[in-house]
């Protein structure tokens, strides 16, 4: 059963009453609370300052008379001005963060009739922004009659505006500016356009539950950053339920039912047992369903009932089962033409819609690809106990490839990871030599290239001459003009090529090597290019 906790400042003056026994009789707020039967308050945290100490005591006593059931914790907290917007905010903003939320088994209640009016600022400032999963509530005293005052009094929940307080206003920013940098740990990045789509991700997760769709290249971080959604709104009370993670392009057939939505036993030849299914282990928690385009049109039906209604019938089962998740969706196809193609259903695919994210590649950000080495390596010797870092110019040499317009990263960052991964373990004594990076972009570069497309570059630049050359000539200036074709002037294909080279000379010219190396096969830079765009 559920417990309903209240929790509050203790009212230095209301909270009195008069002495003696005439205390019973006047009306206090914090008595008052505890004594509502349509809202009976199971734990009663009061907070108090030091110096009230003894009243707080009473007061305790007294619940323990009027409402026997109430558990009362006295908390004191110490804030020497009650009337400082900053200090109270931040004593409160404090208490919050470190009070043990119990969301599957309690519900809160924030007490705001006592307590002076910037404590009540406070309050909602801190109910609003989730760091207190809570409902305000004020008291009130009962009406007077001709027969007197009786009963507990009233208790209802407020809103209040409270926009005008700019200094707090200034500390809700710093506080979202932390947010943002909870949500991007483990993305390095300097790329501008990813980072706004971070901060609105971080005003959304903390705000709505309505689902979301990640769209992007596989390994540009879509499963990465759906964890950090998730814990993210673990951490602003926004569920507390578990992460469930499934990559739909696994799920065929009659499994892809029976791991989503589970089945009873006996409901086909094999089901000996039951299964609840990877949406009801969701429960008041987060759903990432990755490559949700691979779903069947069944299975998508199914889903959207569940996103919509909140229930499902299990396979093979004739009472529906209920699971209240949020959803956050995959993709690297484009649903839009699945929905014209009629291979994913329309009205799903707007339920998923609503809030939709587009991850670059790590070719769309390859500024990002410099600080993600030094974050790749660091989580290499994290998981190796072993720190390895790249010489001087074997991290030139890399960066240089890396960024150029020959690394296509087919892979996104998983692949460059992988990069890293191979040249950190190929390191002696913790270093990468410049040999160990020649290596690798060497091994990326064979990756990337397509042998038949290679020989028919130079087929299509030099024509029937073609067949004139050697093999050993005809390989290399397919690389040559492989670059020449991706970059857009003769300097930054000479810098691409001569990346090594030119570090050693103290003048490079390296738009008058290509050049000249073009010429030994009757080739210029502007006939390459036309032949090339062709």
């Amino acid at each position: 059963m559920r417990k309903t906790v209240a929790i509050g400042f203790l009212g230095t003056v209301l909270d009195q009453g008069d002495r003696g026994v005439r205390r019973a009789e006047k009306w206090r707020p914090t008595i008052s609370l505890c004594s509502h039967p349509d809202t009976p308050i199971d734990r009663l945290e009061l907070l108090h300052s030091p110096d009230f100490g003894r009243l707080a005591n009473h007061v305790k006593r007294d619940l323990a008379r009027f409402s026997p059931h109430t558990e009362v914790r006295l908390t004191p907290l110490a804030i020497s001005n009650p009337w400082d917007f900053e200090e109270v905010y931040a004593a409160l903003h404090d208490y919050a963060r470190g009070y043990p939320f119990d969301l599957e088994h309690e519900d809160y209640l924030i007490h705001i009739t006592t307590g002076t009016h910037v404590a009540q600022i406070c309050w909602f400032l801190l109910a609003e922004a989730r760091y207190l999963p809570a409902r305000l509530v004020q008291t009130g005293p009962p009406q007077r009659t001709d027969e007197g005052a009786s009963g507990p009094g009233s208790i209802s929940i407020i809103d209040l505006d409270l926009s005008r307080y700019n200094r707090i206003a200034q500390r809700f920013t710093r506080e979202r500016d932390e947010t943002v940098s909870f949500l991007k740990a483990g993305i390095a990045t300097r790329n501008a356009g990813f980072n706004a789509l971070i901060a609105q991700l971080e005003r959304v997760a903390a705000r709505s539950r309505a689902p979301m769709l990640l769209v992007g290249p596989t390994g540009a971080g879509k499963s990465f950053l759906a964890k950090r959604l998730y814990e993210l709104k673990r951490a602003r009370h926004r569920l507390a339920g578990p992460f469930i993670e499934v990559n739909c392009a696994t799920l065929r057939g009659d499994a892809a039912m029976s791991t989503l939505f589970g089945h009873v036993k006996g409901a086909f030849t094999g089901a000996q047992t039951a299964r609840a299914g990877l949406l009801r282990a969701a429960h008041g928690g987060l759903l990432f369903l990755d490559e949700i385009g691979e779903l069947g049109l069944d299975e998508q039906a199914m889903l959207l009932k569940a996103v919509e209604e909140k229930r499902f019938f299990p396979v093979g089962a004739d009472t529906e089962v209920t699971s209240d998740f949020e959803l956050i969706a995959g993709t690297h196809r484009d649903l839009r033409q699945m929905v014209a193609a009629g291979t994913f259903r329309e009205d799903l695919y707007a339920r998923i819609n609503l809030w939709t994210y587009a991850l670059p590649g790590l070719a769309g950000r390859r500024e990002d690809i410099e600080p993600n080495l030094d974050f790749e390596l660091d989580r290499f010797g994290r998981e190796q106990g072993e720190q390895v870092r790249f010489n001087v110019e074997a991290r030139r040499r890399f960066l240089a490839f890396a960024t150029s317009p020959r690394a296509t990263w087919a892979g996104n960052f998983r692949e460059l990871s992988a990069s890293i991964t191979r040249m950190a373990t190929l390191a002696d004594a913790g270093r990468i030599t410049e040999s160990i990076a020649e290596e690798e972009v060497e091994r990326l570069a064979r990756t990337w290239t397509d042998p038949q497309e290679a020989g028919d570059l130079v087929d299509v630049a030099l024509g029937g001459a073609a067949s004139e050359i050697d093999l050993f000539d005809r390989v290399q200036l397919a690389r040559v003009l492989e670059v020449c074709r991706v970059s857009a002037s003769l300097s930054e294909a000479g810098r691409t090529l001569f990346a090594v080279s030119r570090q050693s000379k103290k003048q490079p010219n390296d738009a008058d090597r290509l050049r000249k190396y073009l010429a030994r096969f009757g080739l210029n830079w502007d006939a390459v290019k036309q032949a090339l765009a062709a």
